[in-house]
């Protein structure tokens, strides 16, 4: 498989059928060259959103006025730019945190309660396993791409209603931008 076909394997069966949405209040993070990507596909598609992109401390997707991302179908359930959609979209339902004090990444997994797909990889060791070797190679890239502010700003939103699941390096150069904002 492909590394961007293996990006697109998803969990549409069970995200379809889904009450609660990831893609509501989510504002996930965008780096510059994801930002690009997105900008490139959205017009070679003629996806119709125009100016999808809000900048504060970091870049991320705008919201319509429900608070649903832009690129969220509401009848089909499915991202108009799945292709292409940010690193922690393609993580979901895996996030993560960086222990300053051990100095390790720590990898989250939402509950069950807020996300039925975090059921499923719970109860099956080795969808979760895969889904999480997915999810560091994902999160790690944009974790790389981020500038230190926007990094450090994302580590400061709450994750309610997750749990630990694994731990790892996290690799002196991403450790120095933090320290050291360079």
């Amino acid at each position: 498989m492909s590394a961007k076909s293996e990006r697109q394997n998803n969990f549409f069966d069970v995200c379809r059928n889904c009450r609660s949405s990831c893609c509501r209040n989510a504002r996930p993070p965008i780096s510059s060259k994801r930002k690009k990507i997105i900008e490139k596909y959205v017009e070679k598609q003629k996806v119709p959103v125009e100016n999808p992109f809000v900048q504060k401390v970091y870049i991320f997707l705008k919201e319509n006025a429900e608070g649903y991302c832009v690129f969220y179908d509401k009848k089909t359930k499915k991202c108009l730019i799945h292709p292409v959609k940010p690193e922690t979209c393609v993580a979901g339902p895996i996030t993560f945190d960086i222990n300053m004090q051990n100095q390790k990444i720590e990898w989250y997994l939402k509950m069950e309660k807020i996300c039925h797909l975090a059921g499923v990889l719970y109860k099956n060791g080795e969808i979760l396993t895969k889904h999480l070797k997915s999810a560091k190679k994902e999160i790690f890239r944009l974790v790389r791409e981020l500038d230190p502010e926007a990094l450090k700003a994302i580590l400061t939103i709450e994750e309610p209603e997750t749990f630990k699941i694994d731990e790892g390096n996290v690799g002196k150069r991403i450790l120095d931008k933090l320290a050291n904002g360079s």
